[in-house]
């Protein structure tokens, strides 16, 4: 039995829809361009505490390896987790795949 209404193009147009509508609802409850500047509204809050901008600049560099490091390793565990039992070409392509993974990490991590 298959109706007509719970096709990809209609599901698609009635949830754009919706999304429309929200969208629309947002931005009436949203800070407007029209506020004034001095007003305070659209600053940070910090405690009551007039700061001024923040002028950080985050450096991920030291970021990059840990993430990939982290990555790897969960990749890792999923191709050992998911080798057949008793084959032993996927168990030597696993442990390939591991060495090379622990070489890719010496070379990520040297100094």
């Amino acid at each position: 039995m298959s109706s007509w209404v719970v096709t990809t193009p209609v599901v698609f147009i009635v949830v754009l829809a919706i999304m429309v509508i929200v969208y629309r609802l947002l931005g009436l409850m949203s800070l407007s361009v029209d506020t004034p500047q001095g007003s305070g509204k659209g600053k940070a809050y910090a405690c009551g505490e007039d700061i001024k901008d923040n002028r950080a600049q985050p450096d991920y560099s030291q970021f990059f390896p840990f993430a990939f490091f982290f990555t790897i390793m969960h990749v890792l565990v999923l191709v050992v987790a998911t080798v057949p039992s008793r084959s032993v070409s996927a168990t030597t392509i696993a442990v390939a795949y591991g060495v090379s993974l622990v070489i890719g990490l010496f070379v990520l991590f040297r100094k």
